[in-house]
């Protein structure tokens, strides 16, 4: 599975976030860790978060295939965002987050707070529209309108996108998905 198109076209800023942060990037609820991969491919910094060991020993398995100097830049960290009354990422500080088909509410103001000023965020997950199309159908696992835009409306956005397109690996299918790509102010 390839990577996302918007991490291709945002590489240059997120190799900037982390040069200037010194911190990685994180790749949050990463599944196999397509995007991340790409990001290490490319020498960005990148810290793999999941709850699956599975899908964590997947990306180690990818990541030695890389060169030497390239294998340190990847961490693995097993967690479970979702975990009721817990900060997982309180205290933690990244250059930047990935997050791609997921979505937990309670943790947007985590989120934020863990990207360091000046730092980046790439988002895209699905909306309530994708219902129509397939999964996921269930609401607390879809945008409503807007809510990815007015979630980050303090900070820089360079890139915001809401609508239905061709699924990527299926250009019959259709997937109703909302994209920021947004700078946390300094």
């Amino acid at each position: 599975m390839h990577h996302s198109s918007l991490i291709e076209k945002y590489l240059t800023q997120l190799r900037c976030v982390t040069s200037d942060q010194q911190t990685s990037v994180l790749d949050l609820a990463c599944g196999s860790g397509r995007n991340g991969l790409y990001l290490i491919e490319h020498d960005i910094p990148v810290t793999f978060a999941d709850i699956k060991a599975e899908a964590l020993e997947q990306v180690k398995e990818s990541l030695e295939g890389f060169s030497q100097s390239q294998q340190p830049l990847g961490q693995c960290w097993q967690v479970d965002f979702e975990q009721a009354h817990s900060t997982p990422l309180q205290g933690k500080t990244f250059a930047g987050v990935l997050v791609f088909r997921y979505l937990h509410r309670a943790l947007f103001e985590q989120l934020k707070a863990a990207i360091a000023p000046g730092g980046m965020i790439i988002y895209e997950t699905f909306t309530l529209q994708q219902a129509q199309f397939g999964r996921p159908k269930n609401p607390d696992f879809l945008l409503k309108p807007n809510e990815l835009l007015e979630q980050f409306a303090q900070w820089e956005i360079l890139h915001s996108f809401e609508g239905v397109v061709s699924s990527s690996n299926n250009n019959e299918a259709k997937q109703a998905i909302a994209q920021i790509v947004a700078i946390k102010p300094k």
